[in-house]
């Protein structure tokens, strides 16, 4: 009982520590990334990407199999048999065989020893071997494909999560901004109150203006961990991880491009017509193999090895086994097999080539509402920063105004609101401008985070 009271002690012990062990871990781990680091971390622990890694790394498997089709198979055999035949005894003329020579033909047991190597060797398949292997070759092709699109999709949602992450934190902080605004006017309203040239209706105003940003702060506070949830599970981190986001929602100058000029490129780079262009030349491979089904086939088998009953003679010349044989194939029918399968590669053909062309039509609608929608946002950033401008001089003129008398309390209040508001465009302008210009890139096929022709400037 004391041996599995220390054993279970000791369980204890070494789970305590490996707990904390873990936490050291991930304690350890910064919390703080910049957009590279956090799309480098995704890359590498996302489970969406290491399965589509590992389904390329099976397929290479694949490929080697096949192949091992075209290569010689050689292998070492051996058995050992005991067996009694009274085949011989039931023979229809057993009875005229003399007496004399039936007493002595009694079956007895005996012993078989045999050793060989084989060798098999295709010589000619009508191209069937070299058809798979073109076969694999294309879906391995196809499967690097996958990988791409699958890395391009989780840099996607990565840029995403990590700018909303971005947006809510400087949200929430125009929203302590504006909570530090109202209680400034609200201890200006109760100095002059107290001085005699304000009202306790200004005080009031003040206080009620107050309390109703408060409901706003908490919605902003909910947000940043809402959405810093998302990217944690994007990056395999623990939900409530402290993760923070090291960066500006900056708007960068995107140059001029041709619309036509967008979408070639987008029909050139995007992984999914690559996919589908594979496709289709894995459907035309498909034809081709099953054309081979029904035409001449050689082969080549051989053994070589010794069989004897007593196995002191296996190492004896005498009794060595040897056999060579060329095999030749021709199928005459197969009912109709053959058939089906060239009907089904050209269906897979035809499939291939309307989704390939569906596809084409729906990048060209994609990459033109991208387009439109980069627009959009340039122009929303424009727009938002001259009235982020005003704003600050209007809230700036009541305020002074206030002070000497000339000013209301709504006054302020709504040129705090105005400001506000204003700051909130502003930032969300430029959030949907940085998306918009990911978007665009993800669209055409290029890494969302090339940033080799952007020339940053401010966002204020």
């Amino acid at each position: 009982m004391r041996w599995m009271r220390r054993c279970f002690s000791l369980g204890i012990l070494m789970a305590i520590v490996g707990t904390g062990l873990l936490r050291g871990q991930d304690s350890a781990e910064p919390a703080a990334l910049t957009l590279e680091q956090a799309v480098a971390l995704a890359l590498e622990r996302n489970q969406q990407v290491l399965i589509a890694r590992t389904q390329g790394d099976a397929l290479k498997g694949k490929i080697r199999e096949i192949r091992a089709d075209a290569l010689p198979f050689l292998s070492l055999n051996g058995s050992a048999l005991r067996w009694r035949d009274p085949s011989f005894l039931n023979a229809s003329s057993f009875d005229k065989i003399p007496i004399e020579f039936r007493e002595g033909l009694i079956p007895t047991g005996a012993n078989l020893f045999d050793y060989n190597l084989s060798l098999k060797q295709p010589i000619y398949t009508s191209g069937k071997v070299g058809t798979a292997l073109k076969l694999a070759s294309l879906e391995s092709e196809g499967t690097s494909v996958d990988v791409a699109r699958v890395e391009q999709d989780v840099r996607l949602r990565v840029i995403r999560a990590f700018y909303d992450l971005l947006l809510a934190g400087r949200l929430l902080d125009v929203r302590r901004e504006t909570v530090a605004q109202r209680e400034e006017h609200l201890k200006m309203a109760r100095a002059r109150h107290e001085a005699g040239v304000a009202t306790e209706v200004d005080v009031l105003r003040s206080q009620v203006s107050l309390a109703n940003t408060q409901p706003e702060l908490i919605r902003a506070e909910n947000e940043v961990r809402r959405v810093r949830a998302t990217l944690n599970n994007l990056l395999v981190r623990p939900i409530d991880f402290p993760t923070e986001a090291l960066g500006e929602l900056r708007f960068m100058e995107e140059p001029d491009a041709e619309l036509g000029q967008i979408v070639r490129q987008a029909l050139d780079r995007r992984p999914e017509i690559q996919r589908l262009r594979i496709n289709e030349l894995e459907a035309d491979a498909q034809k081709k193999l099953a054309n081979a089904e029904n035409r001449l086939r050689l082969d080549f088998n051989g053994q070589y090895g010794f069989s004897a009953r007593d196995p002191v003679n296996l190492g004896d010349h005498q009794f060595t086994r040897w056999m060579f044989t060329l095999s030749v194939g021709l199928p005459l029918f197969d009912g109709g097999r053959r058939s089906g399968l060239v009907r089904q590669a050209v269906a897979a053909r035809r499939i291939a080539g309307l989704q390939r062309t569906e596809a084409e039509n729906g990048i060209r609608l994609d990459v033109q509402n991208a387009v439109d929608e980069l627009e959009r946002a340039r122009k929303t950033v424009e727009a938002a920063r001259l009235n982020v401008r005003e704003a600050e001089r209007v809230l700036t003129m009541m305020q002074d105004n206030y002070r000497y008398g000339a000013a209301t309390t709504l006054d302020v209040t709504d040129a705090q609101t105005a400001l506000s508001a204003a700051r909130t465009n502003l930032l969300r302008g430029l959030y949907d401008h940085t998306l918009a210009r990911a978007q665009l890139r993800w669209e055409m096929g290029l890494d969302p985070l090339d940033r080799t022709h952007e020339q940053p400037t401010t966002g204020k």
